[in-house]
């Protein structure tokens, strides 16, 4: 007989370690697993030097957010560890996310820490503590298909963290485990107020753990001082429109403080870290329709090697804010090409690709990959879709 987390033993047999950040979602995961009789560890990561950050809301892991995971520990009445982490997230996290930025990419640092720190070095940490499963707060549903654990979409769409997890393993996925799937935003936080939790009302985490109100520029000057070059902005057509004091103050399918005025608006559709150039045009020149992959991870059925050479449809999702949209996956020259059915706009280098076999809720994650570039819809570059992609140049 398989408990609810699909492991054959008695809840009170079953050590669980919950990943606890101090916010409610996975203080309602640590309660749900105390209340079902489980053998409940929680552990907080420590990521970097939170005395700045105490008082700061909107960002996870600072100095209150562990107090506050501290206190929820103790009203469950579970044991509580913090880890620390922070040389460990210096190197594999912020570093890396200023050296992306840098090459003129928008990095996703949320998954790089999921990807390392979270489900690669706390996983270990705990295995060590003797634990069954790993269980978060995440907003994703798992079960178990063919003999191993696949993911799924949750319930709640609005709070759908799938995304930010299309690096996950095989292997990690079938240590994790993640309550809230089946649940609503509402619903984890009416179980907090039935918990007593004081954090059943706690705001949301927004930003960016190590960057505060956002502003990205000034933790990259931080770190690397000498990375702010100035340069040429540049429009499509050639003409060089004035100058900047570095790429690492625009984005992808920026319009709004590029500085300079034509008269038309204009947005950033490449940024050109060699040649230090910001290069602008008119809002159609942000179309993408193929995009090319690195480090694709597969957690589908099969592999990725069984894909046939005129593609898998399948349904993929370019930003976290943007639903999953009809696109094939190809295999060209041994590197993975994605083919968006319906092209897509302001899609950045840096950024994940994540796919799915469907756009609803319960859909399946089938894994994804980093866009390393995109091929504008008006290149010419672009395959047919009715032929292999094997025109395309990579």
């Amino acid at each position: 007989m398989l408990n609810s987390l699909d492991i054959k033993k008695r809840p009170e047999d079953t050590r669980v370690v919950v990943a606890m950040s101090g916010g409610v979602d996975s203080s309602v995961v640590a309660g749900l697993m105390q209340r079902e009789g489980y053998d409940v560890i929680g552990v907080t990561l420590q990521l970097y030097d939170h005395g700045e950050a105490v008082h700061r809301a909107g960002a996870c892991c600072a100095g209150q957010d562990i107090q506050d995971a501290r206190r929820v520990a103790e009203r469950l009445g579970i044991p509580h560890y913090v880890l620390d982490y922070e040389d460990r997230f210096r190197e594999k996290v912020i570093e890396r996310f200023a050296e992306s930025y840098i090459a003129g990419e928008t990095p996703i640092p949320c998954v790089a820490c999921n990807q390392t720190v979270k489900f690669s070095d706390l996983l270990e940490t705990a295995r060590t503590l003797g634990a069954d499963v790993l269980a978060t707060g995440h907003y994703v549903r798992s079960r178990l298909v063919d003999g191993h654990r696949a993911m799924f979409r949750p319930v709640d769409l609005d709070r759908d963290q799938s995304y930010f997890l299309f690096a996950t393993t095989q292997e990690q996925l079938d240590f994790l485990r993640f309550p809230l799937g089946g649940l609503t935003k509402p619903q984890t936080r009416e179980l907090a107020r039935e918990f007593g939790l004081t954090v059943a009302e706690k705001q949301d985490s927004q930003d960016i753990c190590f960057v505060p109100q956002g502003r990205y520029a000034d933790v990259i000057e931080r770190l690397k001082p000498n990375a702010a070059e100035p340069g040429e902005i540049v429009h499509v057509d050639g003409r060089v429109l004035g100058t900047h004091q570095g790429i690492i103050h625009y984005t992808i399918g920026q319009r709004r403080g590029i500085g300079i005025a034509t008269g038309e608006p204009l947005y950033v559709v490449r940024l050109d870290a060699e040649g230090r150039r910001v290069v602008v045009g008119p809002r159609e020149a942000l179309g993408t329709r193929e995009i090319v992959l690195r480090e694709v991870n597969w957690i589908g059925p099969g592999s990725l090697a069984d894909i046939p050479p005129e593609g898998i449809e399948l349904h993929a999702k370019v930003r976290s804010t943007r639903p999953p949209k009809p696109a094939v996956l190809r295999l060209v020259e041994g590197r993975a090409v994605i083919d968006l059915v319906d092209g897509e706009t302001g899609v950045a280098p840096g950024q994940a690709c994540v796919f799915f076999d469907d756009d609803g809720d319960g859909a399946r994650v089938l894994g994804g990959g980093w866009i390393e570039r995109t091929i504008p819809v008006n290149s010419g570059l672009a395959a047919p879709r009715a032929e292999p992609a094997t025109a395309v140049s990579l």
